[in-house]
């Protein structure tokens, strides 16, 4: 049972890896949910409660900013509600068009939306562009709190080792 746990805990750590960079997937939680199976696994002797809390907390940091990230992109350039909305679907809809979908979907989610509620092209343009970069601050910081995890777990392995 215990091979069962930690080969489920690896798995869970490497697919909230591949959710950090792949939105469609809960990647951070997916790190914090194998941490806590490699924790179990071994009766909490090598990750402990306190490096679970720390996993936890870097695993909330990350998935708050980067939903938080995207929106104040947006909303750093003035954009109305429908871009909101639009850029949130856009991303959604993104993810079934790979790497070129989620990266493009935001953009031209927010500025359909915001397009639709003012019809200024330069401006839906700007907002578009504000939820890109907001994206993409909010996608770095998601890498480093996996970043973070991760090093943080090896860490603890290394030292329970001697």
């Amino acid at each position: 049972m215990t091979v069962f746990l930690i080969i489920l805990g690896i798995a869970a750590l490497a697919a909230g890896l591949f959710g950090t960079v792949y939105p469609a997937l809960p990647g951070l939680i997916l790190m914090f949910a194998g941490a806590w199976l490699l924790g179990y696994a071994d009766g909490y002797q090598t990750i402990g409660g306190g490096t679970i809390a720390a996993v936890g907390i870097l695993a909330a940091i990350g998935t708050a900013t980067d939903y938080v990230a995207g929106v104040l992109g947006a909303k750093f350039t003035g954009a109305s509600r429908e871009a909101l909305w639009g850029s949130f679907f856009g991303g959604i809809a993104g993810a079934f068009f790979g790497i070129p979908g989620l990266l493009l979907g935001p953009l031209l989610g927010a500025a359909a939306g915001e397009f639709a509620a003012r019809r200024e092209a330069l401006r839906a343009g700007k907002v578009g562009l504000g939820a890109f970069v907001g994206f993409i601050v909010g996608t770095a910081a998601k890498i480093g709190c996996a970043a973070a995890i991760v090093l943080t777990l090896l860490g603890v392995w290394l030292y329970g080792l001697f």
